[in-house]
């Protein structure tokens, strides 16, 4: 299984595109638009 992790929807095209380029794998998509920037928090947090 490969695993998508977004901090928007934007990543949505990439998962598209990479499943047409391989198809043969199980994929998981996560999105967090409730907890974005990430730039101002520490590791711990996020």
């Amino acid at each position: 299984m490969i695993g998508f992790f977004d901090s928007g929807l934007g990543g949505l095209t990439i998962l598209k595109e990479v499943i047409k380029i391989l198809p043969q794998y199980s994929y998981i998509y996560f999105s967090d638009n409730a907890r974005t920037p990430y730039g101002s928090r520490n590791q711990e947090t996020i």
